[in-house]
């Protein structure tokens, strides 16, 4: 079966999340692990991620077909049913999410925001506090600081098994993941069709996003 021709299986906007999620990562990295930049571009980094989960939750519900949660997440049975395949030297010719893959986004969201939120209320005791740190208790403030320095190890072996499946698939199902991730197209022996939102829709729901952070951010620094 000849499959030659690419088509549009990833919106811009998903795309673009992806990587800025990507570089934001990186970025509160090089401010709380590595000191290679200025605290405060970690409280930048963190503010932009918070608003990021928040527009792709959103975009979850309202973005285009196969971005929307009820496109790929499924249940149990599906997805032990795919653990077959992953030994399989075929790719899937999926136009989204594999059924472990859309959990697997979820999971990574959840980290991602376990990680911002625990970082609102987070303190070293002696320059850096959370913008919402003072809204809680001593005892708060300790709990969540320890769970944002723990949550750096998990996001990192998250991150890890993320990258290791798209080199399994790249390598061993001979499956290219990155490629339509940049593109947006992917070659398929006929179009998948996939329905796609308008930018519009994903502009509004930013601003909303970044209405939202930037409230609540200014609410526990008044």
């Amino acid at each position: 079966m000849n499959v030659d021709i690419a088509y549009r299986v990833w919106d811009a906007p998903v795309r673009v999340f992806h990587w800025l999620v990507t570089l934001l990562v990186l970025a509160q990295w090089a401010s709380g692990e590595w000191n290679l930049w200025s605290m405060d571009w970690h409280f930048y980094a963190g503010y932009a991620m918070l608003g990021l989960i928040l527009w792709r939750v959103l975009w979850g519900f309202f973005g285009s077909e196969n971005a929307r949660f009820a496109h790929f997440l499924v249940g149990p049975k599906r997805v032990l049913a795919y653990l077959p395949t992953l030994g399989l030297r075929a790719p899937d010719a999926l136009a989204g999410h594999n059924p472990l893959g859309g959990w697997a986004v979820i999971v990574l969201l959840l980290a991602l925001a376990a990680q911002t939120i625990t970082g609102l209320f987070s303190s070293d005791d002696i320059f850096l506090f959370g913008p919402l740190a003072a809204t809680v208790s001593a005892a708060t403030v300790d709990l969540m600081s320890g769970w944002h320095k723990s949550l750096t190890d998990a996001l990192v072996i998250l991150i890890a098994l993320h990258l290791a499946a798209v080199f399994w698939h790249l390598l061993w199902k001979r499956e290219n993941l990155i490629t339509p991730m940049v593109t947006g197209r992917r070659p398929f022996a006929t179009d998948p069709q996939v329905r796609m939102v308008g930018w519009w829709r994903a502009l509004l729901l930013a601003l909303l996003s970044a209405g939202a952070v930037y409230a609540l951010v200014a609410w526990g620094q008044s």
